[in-house]
């Protein structure tokens, strides 16, 4: 079934749960109430390098309310997801402030907190590392014993980087330096657990996966995994930062087993600051060089990556960072040295685009540097230079689909970038610029196991609606409505007679949840699967109801008709009560699972296709730079996206303004201030998002594009434009004023000295 034939395809349309989140009747996890539910509050460190010599809980353990006081001692087993390298609570030492180092589980949150003021704990401090560089260096104090404070090695080279570089008319070297960016969801993190009476834990959280969450408690709790089930409440946002990376699930459940009732753990703002896993900082150094017709040469790479205390998934963004964006170009030559170093600071970890925000600001601004020693236009160069579809990328990557220069053209023609050049005029201290940024993103990646996959089940209620039976989830991104969607346009039903279920882990079928876009491209495909089986059955069993052949019969708004003969016809509702109100009867009903035809790149060379397709994101940003504040305002975004077919426009496009929107805030605003490890900005009024108000609205377009991997034609949506505004931007400021900004923010101070270094202000 094509596109064309699905009237529901492509349509825009509000997500189905709408109504509850702007009417409050969504519920999220800070909402549940449990009979006899305790509350618990968490005693972080105040050093960022200390030995624990001894925890003093007993006077907390005799304030009123208090049940449990929990420690290390309690949760010795170490644990990570890529690396064993930490504890639930601390045992022996802290690594950063803010690490979780004691709870209390009391009666309400008071009781909690006036008991945390109990704990004495004694610390021996311990010198601490704040520099990556000088992390590495010989002597430098180890935060892990034995790692030299290297957390992960990644090198790679292809063809003839020297060779290239000599070939080369233009070459270009510069250091890029990106900061960590919160994710400022609306909701912290959030967690209810509880244990019946045989002991099996059920916790309730807004996590990506309910299945991967499930294995990690049962490992870090030493549990079998059918004592546990996961069960995903709404999401109030995550952009990354509820992937189970931070500890507020795993002590929720940790104390409800203590206790043996329900536990509430719920992060206030600033232990969200300090608890989740916010963006890797990176200082990336970059040489690329060009010949004479504009063709990339060659390209080196030293990246380091501030992995922060610990490491949670931060391995594996930092070999995103190191190879992804190689992908959208045609290079030969290239190599990369990245490493990922331990450091007394807060844990970095997943954020939306994964690794890949922080190379396409460095490799973006190169581009045009390039371009400009060349004498070219920067959108030209980039032409001459980024893959098209049926190419096999560098590392082995095979593009299926791709309509990046047709983002590129059409990005550039409506931001008008040349008539602007050509009529513009100084206006006393204010200065105008237009940049472009190019980005890419996969949908789905066969990174942490070979098994890319979702698996369905489809089932029809006797009133002839279905549920789809998925534990994918929702994160806030309209997952939940496009597998509607796709389920409601196969099968011939309107969307209200589709409904999704709940990611729970104990009655849906394993998945990896919503990460790296994969929703639309793997979990769809299963639908449309599940959805394409189910529809077959409900011919065949109303053919013979109505005595015809099934290749005459089609359906419509829930009804099956005889095509041509508009009076013979039979309700899907009646079809699934019938064959269910029969001897040997039984609900109409489907599975089916799609696994991404792609593979585990080589561990060692990191060769391989793991994506089965990729998105495209070109943004053209034009900004306004005041000379003498060095403040930039945004002006003007037009942003051009390839995702495939859109199956729901107005959703795409939604995703597409919040991703610049987070873009935009790590080119001009975000980061977080250290200050010896010590967050000075914990808060939303020092830390500065931006809002409605800080930009004009984007002029979004989305090409006409079709992936054939997708469920009709569709790709992912979600992480490709964040990638793209930050060297959109810092093009844009260079264009405006000739200075170069080349560390994240780009703040009035940094651009003010960069024109008193010129001596232009």
């Amino acid at each position: 079934m094509h596109a064309d034939d699905a009237p529901l395809i492509g349509t825009s349309l509000a997500p189905i749960n709408a109504r509850d989140k702007v009417s409050g009747g969504a519920l999220y996890a800070a909402d549940l109430k449990l009979p006899r539910m305790l509350h618990a509050k968490v005693l972080r460190s105040t050093y960022a390098h200390a030995r624990i010599r001894h925890i003093d809980a007993s006077r907390a353990l005799k304030a009123p309310g208090v049940k449990a006081v929990l420690t290390g001692a309690d949760t010795p087993k170490p644990w990570g997801i890529m690396r064993k390298d930490e504890h639930v609570l601390a045992v022996d030492k802290v690594r950063f402030v803010g690490e979780e180092v004691a709870v209390v589980v009391a009666s309400d949150e008071h009781a909690a907190l006036d008991a945390l003021e109990l704990i004495r704990v004694d610390y021996e401090e311990l010198p601490a590392v704040f520099d990556m560089r000088e992390a590495l260096a010989p002597g430098a104090p180890e935060i892990h014993a034995g790692t030299g404070n290297l957390a992960r090695e990644i090198a790679f080279e292809r063809g003839d980087v020297e060779r290239g570089f000599a070939e080369a008319k233009a070459v270009h070297e510069a250091v890029y330096e990106t900061p960590y960016q919160y994710h400022a969801a609306m909701e912290p993190m959030a967690s209810v657990a509880a244990v019946d009476a045989s002991g099996r834990l059920t916790l309730w959280a807004p996590v990506h996966s309910v299945h991967r969450t499930l294995l990690r408690l049962a490992e870090v709790l030493d549990l079998p995994t059918s004592q546990i089930r996961v069960v995903q409440t709404m999401v109030g946002g995550s952009f990354g930062g509820k992937l189970g990376e931070d500890a507020n699930l795993y002590i929720a459940a940790r104390a409800a087993l203590a206790c043996r009732a329900p536990v509430r753990l719920v992060n206030t703002r600033i232990e969200d600051f300090l608890g989740a896993r916010p963006c890797m900082p990176s200082r990336i150094e970059l040489k690329m060089a060009a010949d004479a017709e504009g063709r990339l040469t060659a390209k080196q790479a030293e990246i380091y990556g501030d992995n922060g205390a610990y490491s949670g998934l931060t391995p594996e963004v930092i070999l995103v960072t190191a190879l992804r964006l190689d992908n959208l170009y045609r290079m030969k030559n290239i190599r990369t040295r990245a490493r990922l170093v331990y450091t007394n600071k807060i844990p970095s970890g997943g954020f939306r685009g994964f690794g890949g925000a922080q190379i396409a600001f460095a490799h973006e601004s190169h581009m045009d540097a390039l371009a400009e020693k060349l004498g070219m236009d920067p959108v030209e160069f980039r032409l001459k230079n980024v893959v098209t579809a049926g190419e096999r990328t560098v590392h082995d990557w095979k593009i299926s689909s791709c309509e990046v220069a047709q983002c590129l053209t059409t990005a550039d023609r409506l931001i008008r970038r040349r008539e602007k050049r050509a009529a513009r005029k100084a206006n006393g201290p204010l200065r105008r610029g237009i940049g472009i940024g190019t980005s890419l993103h996969v949908s789905g990646a066969r990174q942490l196991a070979d098994w890319d996959g979702s698996t369905v089940l489809l089932k029809f209620n006797p009133d002839g609606r279905a549920v789809v039976v998925c534990g994918e989830g929702d994160i806030g991104q309209g997952g939940t409505t496009m597998l509607a969607q796709i389920a409601a346009a196969t099968l011939g039903l309107p969307l209200e007679h589709v409904s999704v279920s709940v990611a729970d882990s104990e009655s849906t079928p394993y998945t990896w949840g919503a990460v790296a876009s994969r929703l639309t491209l793997i979990a769809g495909n299963a639908v449309m699967a599940a959805a394409r089986s189910a529809r077959r059955k409900l011919l065949a069993l109303a053919a013979q109801m109505l005595e015809v052949k099934e290749d005459d019969l089609t359906i419509k708004d829930g009804v099956i008709h005889v095509v041509g003969v508009p009076d013979l016809s039979v309700s899907v509702a009646k079809v699934c009560m019938a064959h269910q109100l029969r001897p040997g009867g039984e609900a109409v009903f489907a599975r089916a699972t799609y696994d991404a035809p792609t593979v585990v790149a080589d561990h060692k060379t990191y060769l391989g296709n793991v994506s089965a397709a990729c998105s495209f994101a070109v943004q053209a940003i034009e900004v306004e730079v005041d000379i003498e504040t060095g403040t930039v305002r945004i002006v003007d975004i037009v942003a051009v996206d390839d995702v495939g077919k859109a199956l729901n426009p107005q959703s795409v496009e939604g995703q597409i303004h919040g991703a610049i929107a987070q873009g935009a805030g790590y080119a001009l605003h975000e980061q977080l201030v250290l200050e010896n490890g010590r967050l000075l900005n914990g808060n939303l009024a020092d830390y500065v998002v931006p809002n409605a108000l800080s930009f004009p609205a984007p002029r979004t377009v989305i090409v006409d594009g079709y992936e054939p991997n997708g469920p009709y034609g569709a790709k992912g949506a979600s992480e490709a434009p964040i990638s793209a505004t930050a060297g959109a931007i810092a093009n844009a400021v260079y264009d405006a004023i000739g200075v170069r900004i080349t560390s994240l923010p780009i703040t009035p101070e940094k651009v003010l000295e960069a024109l008193r270094a010129r001596g232009g202000a």
